[in-house]
């Protein structure tokens, strides 16, 4: 099994220290653009991600880095800012 990175903790506190506890994390796919299949939101930068390598595994193979899924956080005036850009 290929490992995949994980979302070092130092960035997931960082992220929940600046944006608080209400943010909410959304996956895109390798344009930026919503993921058209993972269409959820997630409450934490690490569930996000976990559900992104899971279906990532699935659908490409666990051989196939980097993944083309990334991350964005809300924001407090309701836009999304990218946190994981697609393939890193």
């Amino acid at each position: 099994m290929v490992a995949v990175p994980s979302v070092p903790a130092t960035l997931a506190q960082s992220l929940s220290q600046l944006y608080g506890t209400a943010r909410r994390y959304r996956l895109v796919d390798q344009n930026g653009d919503p993921h058209p299949v993972l269409d959820d939101v997630y409450d934490t930068l690490e569930a996000a991600w976990l559900e992104a390598v899971s279906w990532w595994r699935e659908e490409v193979g666990g051989a196939h880095e980097p993944v083309g899924i990334g991350v964005e956080v809300s924001t407090a005036n309701g836009d999304w800012r990218t946190v994981r850009p697609p393939g890193r």
